[in-house]
C-alpha cells in the first residue's frame, strides 16, 4: 500500500482530472457545483484545514447547493478535515453510499500486448459513453463540458463490435500519473474481453504518454472490475465515500 503522502497525492491528481469548470474554495473546502452524473464534480470536498465552526460550514453548503438546484452532498476520504466530519454528517443523518476504493499500479509496458481499441474524438466518445451508460442529454453535454475545460493531456479509447462501440475508457497524464476513467462495457457484451482491451490501451496510452504509474477508482464492490484491474498490479490504497443523497 502507498505510504501516507503517496496516498494524498493521488486523491490531489483524481480531483485535478475531474475538476468541473464551477467551483468554489470556502473556508478550506472545495465545493464543486457542476450538474451530472458524476459526484465528484458536484460534491463538497473537505481538502483543506479550516477556521469557522463546522455547523455553519455545514449550513452554508446547504444554502448553496440548495440555490444552485443540487442535493448537498460531501465526498469523505482519510483526509477529510476536519476528521470529525463524517461523524458529524452520520448525526445530522445524511446517509452513506457509493464506498469507492482508489487503486493504483505501476505501469507494466511489458505486459501490455497490442489492443484494439482506437483512439476516438472527444465529442463522439462521449456520445458513446452515454449510449452505453444510458445517460440524459443534459448529463452528455455536462460530462463534455467538463473534459473540454480540463488542463490535463487526455487520451480517449473505444472498441467496436459489429459496427457499434461496445466499450470506452479515458486516460488523463499529470505528470508522471495517469488516471484511468470512464471504462464502461455494453452490458450484453461483458466478459468476452472487451474490459481488458480498453484496459491494455489504456495503459498503453499512458505509457506512450509519458505516465510510469497509473490510478483508478471502483466500487468496492464491483468484484469482476477489480480481478481485471489486479492483473495488472492494481492495489487498493484508500477507499472514499459520500454522504447525502444520490439524486
Amino acid at each position: 500500500m502507498a505510504k501516507r503522502a503517496d496516498q494524498q497525492r493521488l486523491e490531489e491528481l483524481g480531483l485535478n482530472s475531474s475538476a468541473p469548470p464551477g467551483q468554489l474554495l470556502f473556508d478550506g473546502w472545495l465545493l464543486r457545483l457542476w450538474p451530472g452524473q458524476a459526484k465528484r464534480a458536484r460534491s463538497v470536498n473537505a481538502v483543506y484545514p479550516s477556521s469557522r465552526p463546522l455547523g455553519d460550514k455545514i449550513a452554508y453548503c446547504e444554502r448553496l447547493y440548495a440555490s444552485h438546484g443540487l442535493p448537498t452532498i460531501f465526498r469523505i476520504t482519510p483526509f477529510s478535515q476536519p476528521p470529525e466530519l463524517d461523524a458529524e454528517l452520520a448525526r445530522r443523518a445524511y446517509p452513506r453510499f457509493e464506498t469507492t476504493a482508489v487503486e493504483a499500479a505501476t505501469i507494466d509496458p511489458a505486459q501490455l500486448p497490442a489492443s484494439v481499441a482506437r483512439t476516438l474524438e472527444l465529442v463522439p466518445w462521449v456520445e458513446a459513453v452515454g449510449n452505453l451508460r444510458g445517460s440524459s442529454a443534459v448529463y452528455r453535454q455536462s460530462h463534455l463540458a467538463r473534459l473540454q475545460n480540463t488542463l490535463l493531456p487526455m487520451r480517449a479509447l473505444a472498441l467496436w463490435h459489429n459496427g457499434a462501440v461496445a466499450a470506452t475508457g479515458l486516460t488523463i497524464v499529470e505528470d508522471s500519473w495517469a488516471g484511468l476513467f470512464d471504462i464502461v462495457t455494453d452490458a450484453t457484451l461483458r466478459r468476452r474481453g472487451f474490459g481488458d482491451q480498453i484496459v491494455q490501451g489504456l495503459l498503453t496510452a499512458a505509457w506512450d504518454m509519458g505516465a510510469r504509474q497509473s490510478y483508478l477508482q471502483v466500487s468496492v464492490d464491483n468484484t469482476p472490475a477489480r480481478a481485471l484491474y489486479a492483473r495488472y498490479g492494481f492495489q487498493e490504497q484508500y477507499q472514499y465515500w459520500y454522504r447525502g443523497h444520490a439524486n
